[in-house]
């Protein structure tokens, strides 16, 4: 196969991989780009960063070294499997990110739901999450 070719080959499998929900995306998660700095990104835009896939929120957004997606919930939404119950907490970096009431999350070993409310920034069992059996 030529490059000319692959590339061309590259491109159809991005914009099909575009149209997958997310479920689908994170079992492909290989036919989405790798994050990089200095790029212009559109919304919607998925891409690999840190063994996460992200999906971009604003309508259209430029790159920065030291913005990567982990650290701007409110550039870039890490994708989750939709369906599954208890994922693993992870820690909010603002109010973008933070907990809705109700929310459940898995962390050290156990079961936990959001008792405090919308925002919920903190770890569970320090404070705002009810321990479930």
């Amino acid at each position: 196969m030529t490059r000319k070719r692959a590339e061309e080959l590259r491109l159809l499998i991005e914009k099909a991989a575009a149209g997958l929900p997310d479920a689908d995306a994170l079992e492909a998660a290989a036919l989405f780009e790798a994050w990089q700095p200095d790029r212009d990104y559109l919304r919607g835009q998925r891409v690999r960063w840190a063994g996460c896939l992200y999906r971009l929120i604003p309508e259209s957004h430029h790159s920065q070294a030291d913005w990567p997606p982990s650290l701007v919930p409110s550039i870039w939404a890490r994708v989750d499997k939709p369906d599954e119950e208890w994922p693993a907490w992870r820690q909010p970096l603002g109010t973008e990110d933070a907990y809705p009431a109700g929310a459940k999350v898995s962390h050290q070993g156990k079961h936990w739901v959001n008792s405090h409310g919308d925002g919920n920034v903190w770890e569970p069992g320090v404070f705002g999450w009810t321990e479930q059996n």
